[in-house]
């Protein structure tokens, strides 16, 4: 008898609100404690930033201004898969591959969908209009157009006052 794989779902995670919400949705709509199979293998993956991506000058002592900040950005990472783990654990899905890549976020995403194989990459919705959009780039808008899966953006709801 032949034994199926179980699906993989990628989420990408960030220091931000938005993707910690969608990490919070993905694990509360596909991976309830009261489903005793769940229906996803779990990856979850950072992009870290290079270093030289971050600053983005060169000159005298710029050597050592990157050591610094690629210092800071390792610490970022392992905060964010940390909290992840922490989000999970709280979900009672242990079972997560856990990931950091260094990269641009988007190549990352789409690079860790061909490494898995994933089904289905999710991503938060950092809310952006279109100005800000063209201007800064959207993870999310580049990988559904290159991300050989489904893409689900999830949306943080709006705080009424």
């Amino acid at each position: 008898m032949a034994t199926t794989e179980k699906p993989v779902m990628v989420v990408g995670i960030d220091e931000s609100e938005h993707s910690i919400y969608a990490l919070e949705w993905s694990l509360d709509h596909f991976f309830a404690p009261c489903a005793p199979n769940f229906p996803f293998n779990l990856v979850v993956v950072h992009a870290k930033p290079t270093a030289t991506s971050t600053i983005g000058f060169a000159g005298p002592g710029a050597a050592e201004v990157l050591r610094y900040v690629d210092v800071d950005l390792k610490k970022i990472g392992a905060r964010v898969l940390e909290k992840a783990k922490e989000i999970c654990c709280s979900k009672s899905v242990k079972d997560v591959i856990l990931e950091v890549v260094e990269g641009d976020a988007r190549n990352v995403l789409c690079d860790a969908v061909e490494k898995h194989h994933a089904s289905i990459l999710v991503v938060g919705s950092h809310g952006y209009g279109a100005v800000k959009r063209a201007v800064l780039g959207s993870v999310s808008d580049y990988c559904t157009h290159h991300a050989h899966c489904s893409v689900m953006i999830v949306k943080r709801p709006k705080i009424k006052h």
